[in-house]
């Protein structure tokens, strides 16, 4: 009887890890997250950004990432993940980069 109850605890301790294994696997996963990426209008050479975007442009130093020198009248910005050179008084996009 002792040697029938050490082997169904033994088999108890040992099937334990892989019925967690399965059942782990099988149920959904709760700590990943899925963000949703919004992609705020597509920037377009020729095109004016809007007043409100210009205010949210932020002005960079474009040697610190190796861009032109922008010509006069001219400025590199940044928004969202993209560089624009843009016309300083006019909002005139020149160019657009992508900044990853």
């Amino acid at each position: 009887m002792k040697k029938l109850l050490s082997i169904l605890l033994t088999a108890s301790v040992l099937a334990t890890p892989v019925a967690f294994a399965t059942e782990a696997s099988a149920a959904p996963q709760y700590h990943e997250t899925h963000k949703a990426v919004v992609k705020k209008g597509s920037w377009a050479r020729g095109h004016r950004i809007s007043a409100n975007d210009r205010r949210r442009a932020v002005s960079i130093n474009y040697r610190r990432y190796h861009l032109s020198t922008p010509p006069h009248g001219y400025r590199w910005v940044r928004i969202d993940n993209n560089f624009l050179l843009i016309g300083s008084t006019s909002g005139l996009i020149s160019k657009v980069l992508d900044a990853h």
